[in-house]
């Protein structure tokens, strides 16, 4: 088994999540890809067992199968791993001993992406920007009339986008506002905390504003947008918002909130968004491991089919460097001390993380990208083992070799 393989099936058997799904790799593809466990503890952590933040019984790993790892070594059953070699060649399916309670995890699983939903949402918003639709100086209250005389008002789709507007951060609104109409009032009348452009504070509120921006702009809905400007160009015809039936029954399970009362499958788990309909632009995607890969290898390639060079250059340059945190536009920039995936990416890496255990990280300097699924909030958000794995997993990412032909272009 690789490396990364190893060290996501010792993540499952710490209970750190039930499944999880990477992909490492450049613009010409894969060096390392793969999945390891089940779409759910099953049992226990579902609907009608376990009391709140109890843990499920231990089990055996299940189910996982592609690596395309560059050693090309074959996978050790037993870990519930397995990697194929440079020629990509799928798995025959389930590993022995798979958790009854929870599906094996396959490639086709459907991860609720949380705020890695952001950054996908902030390229529909710069190709906005490229065909004259929006300005990154223009406000909310010149796209949205009803904020208009709010605190939001003046701030710009350049702040919004870079997380210094001023808004608060993660503002549970849904338990005062738990209707759309009353949630999105509410969030004209924020009080901001800091003057807009003097501080960076990560605001979902603010991406909420700006997904409704970029409806007013574009004229039609976020999720026509986003399925139009960036999934239809790359291919991933497998990310949505909102999953119908059959997304639903293969997504893997996030948490058993407390607030819905069960185990939330198929739906976003962000509270905030369920109340907004699960389409905003804070949270909300779904996607299948191959549709993140697309995107990676995309970004990797300088996203040629998704943006102009020089904009997709400004999208991933610092804008903050002045301030106290590094904020590319809708992405985080590596910041020297308490990076989210640690201090192996080069000083340019830009990416994102989600609340439910999902990210993805690039590196221009080596060509380089990583992502890296998972549902560390299933059955419960307490546990904190999800860092250690980042951090983990993107040093053993940057410590993959090239595969033959594939050394990064200076």
């Amino acid at each position: 088994m690789s490396a990364l393989g190893e060290l996501l099936a010792e993540g499952r058997r710490r209970r750190v999540y039930s499944g999880a799904a990477w992909s490492v790799g450049t613009a010409d593809g894969p060096l390392d890809r793969g999945w390891t466990g089940t779409r759910s503890w099953g049992g226990e952590g579902l609907d009608g067992g376990a009391a709140e933040g109890s843990v499920p019984g231990d089990a055996t790993p299940g189910g996982a199968t592609v690596g395309d790892g560059a050693s090309g070594a074959a996978g050790d059953g037993d870990s519930g791993v397995a990697c194929d070699g440079p020629s990509g060649a799928a798995g025959d399916g389930p590993s022995e001993g798979g958790d009854p309670g929870g599906p094996d995890l396959d490639g086709d699983a459907l991860w609720d992406l949380a705020s890695v939903t952001k950054p996908i949402v902030g390229l529909a918003v710069l190709a906005l920007v490229e065909q004259g639709a929006l300005a990154l100086t223009d406000t909310v209250g010149t796209h949205r009339p009803e904020y208009r005389g709010g605190t939001s008002a003046d701030l710009t789709v350049h702040q919004l986008l870079t997380h210094t507007s001023g808004l608060p951060g993660q503002i549970p609104l849904y338990r005062t506002h738990p209707t759309r109409a009353d949630l999105l009032r509410a969030l004209g009348k924020l009080p901001l905390r800091a003057a807009p452009g003097t501080r960076v504070e990560y605001s979902s509120q603010g991406f909420m504003l700006l997904g409704l921006v970029a409806e007013a702009a574009a004229g039609r809905p976020l999720d026509e947008l986003v399925a139009d400007a960036v999934c239809a160009p790359l291919g991933m015809t497998g990310t949505v918002f909102t999953p119908g039936a059959a997304g639903r029954a293969r997504a893997v399970a996030t948490e058993r909130c407390p607030w819905r009362g069960r185990t939330v499958v198929g739906e976003v788990h962000d509270e905030n968004a369920a109340v907004l309909g699960g389409v905003c632009g804070h949270a909300g995607l779904f996607a299948p491991l191959a549709d993140l890969e697309r995107l990676g290898r995309s970004l990797a390639g300088g996203a040629r089919s998704l943006l102009h060079s020089d904009t997709f250059a400004l999208m991933t340059a610092p804008h903050t460097d002045a301030l106290n945190l590094r904020r590319c536009l809708a992405w985080q920039g590596q910041d020297a001390e308490g990076s989210p995936v640690g201090g192996s990416f080069g000083p340019e890496a830009y990416g994102h993380t989600g609340f439910t255990g999902t990210s993805i990280w690039l590196d221009p300097a080596t060509g380089r990208y990583a992502v890296l699924l998972t549902n560390r909030v299933h059955p419960t958000r307490d546990g904190q083992g999800i860092e250690a794995v980042r951090h983990a997993f993107h040093d053993r990412a940057m410590a993959l070799p090239a595969a033959p032909g594939r050394e990064p272009k200076r």
